[in-house]
């Protein structure tokens, strides 16, 4: 296959005017889900998790069904899991692949989409934000795609409450082999203070290997002998 790789990588540090780790809920919640697909026809897939208690914003659609030719079909494998908790679990991270990560967020899809021979198009939207309203760090990934075939094995990452162990970051990494179109767009910003963003897109036949990692350090509250609680 004709193509290119590209690596890139986005860090962002406030640490003048950072916003406090968010408190872990006593009574936490979680969600967790993990599939395995393999066959020929169409799909849809659309996953929305809204939290304001750790400030998170997640959303994934996807889907080959064709309106005008709901004929069309496609070769389709999927192997994902997303895990949500209030309460960091452990995951382990590209970056970092000996090491367990508490994370508040965890998403990985390893996935097959060959739809070449019908014609039939895979189109869909990432979206993962740290949201600012909700006391996050206004840091946000978007990632799109309209392809005829794509092998992808990719993980996106979230943290912000005091226990996680990268509190106050997105992260997406991502390799992809595909035909059609693909592009992301990453940006964080503080009114009058910061302005990171980064944008792109491919059309063609590439190959891809992408991290974006978006952070901000905390505030750690200074213990002393005064404040120290009993």
């Amino acid at each position: 296959m004709k193509g290119v790789a590209a690596i890139a990588l986005v860090l962002a540090c406030g640490i003048a005017v950072a916003n406090p780790p968010l408190p872990e809920p006593i009574q936490y919640e979680q969600f967790c889900e993990h599939q395995l697909v393999s066959g020929n026809g169409t799909m849809w897939r659309e996953s929305i998790i809204i939290d304001r208690h750790i400030a998170l914003n997640y959303r994934e659609t996807m889907t080959n069904y064709d309106e005008l030719d709901p004929q069309k079909t496609a070769h389709i494998e999927i192997d994902s899991t997303h895990l949500y908790s209030q309460k960091p679990l452990n995951q382990t991270l590209p970056c970092d692949p000996d090491k367990n990560q508490s994370l508040n967020f965890y998403e990985n899809t390893k996935m097959t989409f060959d739809g070449e021979a019908m014609s039939s198009s895979l189109t869909g939207e990432k979206f993962l934000e740290s949201k600012r309203l909700y006391g996050g760090i206004n840091a946000k990934i978007q990632e799109i795609f309209d392809v005829q075939h794509l092998e992808k094995d990719q993980k996106a990452f979230f943290g912000s409450t005091n226990n996680s162990t990268i509190t106050h970051t997105v992260g997406l990494d991502t390799a992809n082999a595909f035909n059609g179109t693909w592009g992301t767009n990453a940006n964080m910003h503080k009114i009058f203070y910061k302005d990171v963003n980064t944008q792109e897109w491919f059309e063609g036949a590439f190959e891809i290997k992408k991290s974006i990692k978006l952070h901000e350090s905390s505030i750690i509250p200074h213990v002393t002998d005064d404040n120290w609680p009993e």
